[in-house]
């Protein structure tokens, strides 16, 4: 089997007989013989070559820049519940996601109870994504009150990471309708959320999760992704944006879009970020995969 990129072939995922995820990037994936393949010019983890795909024994494969993919492929993988996300360099953007097949839908049935029930358990959820964002379990169980507190807290953390990298910092700024009219810091800011909310879009998408049903984000189609990111914004997001606009700071030549996500996918190679992400959201609904009777 092929080895995966970030980490992925080891991160345990709802299919018990399957065997996680592979990056596949610069090449073409297509139907030969009723073999999946993909034959790549090199790049990353594969030298240039043509390669059978084990689809039956994937839950999802990342389709890298430079890369096409047949109708059949689809047909295909959609047949035999191999989901497929077309993401940019080391999972730094998702751009769209097939759905993975209906033969285990475990932690989306759970997601969705858990989501109906407003004034039991999903506040209940909520209050749990708080507490390993803040270190803490708050009494309260007014969301409200919730998303009060953790602002007022962010205040502060973007304060002290801003000091912790020597960042001038004069708050949190972001105009949706002229993005680039934040200054660098704000801006960095901007691009690594984006990079993280995409490593959340393919953990989403690897655990069959239902993008729209968030506990703290409401309005969003990518709700919980939003949620999920924002579980790593302490840890990932902060200290990405800030090192990177340290550098932009320094160097005024700096492309700090193109920084960003070049340290991203470093970053989320060897912190294991999106396997991370998959097992947060397995322990958010109590979802083992040795459990198959819930």
């Amino acid at each position: 089997m092929l080895k995966g990129r970030l980490g992925l072939e080891t991160a345990r995922v709802p299919h018990a007989d399957r065997h996680g995820l592979i990056w596949l990037a610069r090449g073409n994936l297509f139907v030969e013989d009723g073999t999946l393949r993909f034959r790549t010019a090199g790049g990353g983890d594969l030298d240039a070559g043509d390669y059978a795909i084990p689809y039956q024994m994937l839950s999802l494969i990342v389709l890298g820049p430079g890369s096409t993919v047949s109708h059949d492929a689809l047909r295909l993988m959609a047949r035999h519940g191999t989901g497929l996300v077309a993401s940019g360099d080391d999972g730094v953007r998702a751009y769209t996601a097939m759905p993975l097949g209906p033969d285990d839908s475990r932690l989306a049935r759970r997601q969705a109870r858990v989501w109906a029930d407003a004034d039991g358990a999903r506040i209940a959820i909520a209050r749990r994504l708080y507490a390993w964002r803040l270190g803490e379990i708050l009494p309260h169980r007014d969301l409200d009150v919730l998303r009060g507190i953790e602002g007022a807290r962010m205040k502060e953390t973007y304060r002290l990471q801003a000091e912790k990298f020597n960042i001038p910092w004069h708050g949190r700024r972001y105009d949706r309708a002229n993005p680039s009219a934040a200054d660098l810091p704000n801006q960095a800011i901007n691009h690594a959320a984006t990079a993280v909310e995409a490593a959340a879009f393919i953990a989403v998408a690897a655990t069959a999760t239902l993008a729209p049903l968030g506990f703290i984000h409401e309005d969003s189609a990518n709700a919980f992704v939003l949620d999920i990111a924002d579980l790593f914004r302490d840890s990932v997001t902060l200290p990405l944006a800030f090192g990177v606009a340290r550098k932009a700071l320094r160097d005024p030549n700096t492309n700090l879009e193109r920084e960003l996500r070049g340290v991203a996918g470093r970053m989320f190679r060897d912190e294991q970020v999106i396997p991370r992400m998959i097992d947060r959201i397995k322990e958010l609904f109590d979802a083992d995969d040795a459990d198959r009777n819930a």
